[in-house]
């Protein structure tokens, strides 16, 4: 499974992306956000990751920017069970691009993928630590629950708080702005990811 949105291409991640998939997340800011992801991480790693199936009711992408010549691997999103047992949608994306609204991006698409799915309402959550993450789901329709709970971090090497949420009742599209404000018109836009793919 594709998916394309305005700037973003989503689509399963291949062997040949290990060395891409190492570079991006390669990066303790990064992957200590992340429940499953060890650090350090390098090709390896990807490899593994790479090399998991993938269940077809919980889809797994990689994110590329498609703006500004060749797509180059940004981020990764994904459906897949929380410790709770219900379905969590999670996203991750390389440090260079952070602020420039991808993970919103991709995060819309990612939903529309499960209600075409028929899926269940996901839940989500961030390590307390990482409040931009929440910025993130807020943007995208989810609710805080009020819930803290511990979870485990395979690169922090033990638990942390994790703030839960729940998805809305609203349609996301309506709240979902993407975060363009401080590159201005379309065009300045594309120069700045013409210039970050060099």
């Amino acid at each position: 499974m594709f998916a394309r949105t305005e700037r973003l291409l989503l689509r399963p991640g291949w062997q040949e992306d290990a060395p891409a998939l190492a570079r991006a997340i390669g990066e303790e800011a990064v992957v200590r956000n992340l429940a499953r992801a060890p650090w350090p991480y390098g090709e390896e790693q990807a490899q593994a990751f790479l090399s998991q199936p993938i269940d077809p009711d919980q889809p797994r992408f990689l994110i590329f920017a498609r703006t500004g010549g060749a797509p180059r691997l940004v981020g990764g999103c994904g459906i897949s069970p929380s410790p709770e047992g219900d379905l969590e949608m999670g996203y991750w994306i390389a440090r260079p691009y952070w602020g420039l609204g991808f993970a919103t991006e991709a995060g819309r698409q990612l939903l529309h993928i499960a209600r075409a799915m028929n899926l269940p309402r996901l839940s989500a959550g961030h390590f307390v630590d990482n409040p931009a993450s929440g910025a993130v789901l807020r943007k995208l329709g989810f609710r805080p629950t009020g819930k803290v709970a511990q979870r485990y971090s395979l690169a922090r090497g033990g638990e942390a708080a994790c703030a839960l949420f729940e998805e809305g009742d609203g349609d996301a599209d309506a709240i979902v702005t993407p975060m363009r404000s401080r590159i201005g018109v379309d065009e300045d836009f594309r120069e700045e990811i013409r210039l970050m793919a060099a």
